[in-house]
């Protein structure tokens, strides 16, 4: 199975390209909502949560306590960077479920906003950037959640920049509302086809 991961930096409009490719019948698998089941679902995770930041990191119902761990590691990275890689091999496995349980299609995507600074990117055959210039990005994000422009920038801090990712990437999709996105998508969508069938 072609795995392709998809990414962008906030703003990129990474998951409307993924509705694209939903159209066009190709399941995506989307690594954020995934994280937030197995935190409260993979028991060997739930366990290495609780021994690393502690019993108060679950209510009594088996819910995810969001608060208490957003106190620890919120501007405190190194407490950040442990949970996470807590939180990515149980994703990976995840992730490894569900293609087996794929048929019937030539490839698979894997949406994940920290597609490169995980290293996630290392077990898929091909990535995709979604990409537009800060200022749009900035301007969709403030529309969209209501924010200002210093809570994006911040929220931007946090990921690879731009150009990082561009170097990183295997294919780009320009999404800055004067390229048409569904034309690229298609031009992509035949090059996976025909490495998916020259797997």
């Amino acid at each position: 199975m072609l795995k392709v991961g998809i990414t962008g930096n906030i703003g990129s409009g990474k998951t409307t390209v993924c509705k694209v490719f939903e159209v066009l019948g190709i399941p995506v698998f989307y690594a954020d909502e995934a994280a937030k089941k197995v935190m409260i679902e993979d028991d060997v995770l739930i366990d290495a949560i609780k021994a690393a930041f502690g019993n108060e990191a679950y209510f009594e119902d088996g819910s995810l306590n969001r608060k208490h761990i957003g106190s620890i590691v919120f501007n405190n990275k190194q407490r950040l960077e442990e949970l996470n890689a807590l939180v990515h091999p149980a994703v990976f496995r995840a992730f490894d479920a569900w293609v087996e349980k794929q048929t019937n299609v030539p490839y698979v995507l894997k949406e994940a906003a920290i597609l490169f600074e995980s290293g996630s990117y290392k077990k898929c055959d091909r990535s995709i950037l979604v990409a537009a210039p800060l200022d749009i990005r900035i301007d969709r994000v403030m529309k969209r959640d209501g924010v200002t422009a210093n809570e994006v920038k911040s929220r931007e801090a946090r990921q690879y920049p731009q150009e990082k990712k561009m170097e990183l990437a295997d294919d780009i999709i320009i999404n800055d509302d004067s390229e048409l996105v569904i034309p690229q998508v298609l031009k992509l969508h035949e090059l996976y086809l025909s490495l998916a069938n020259n797997k």
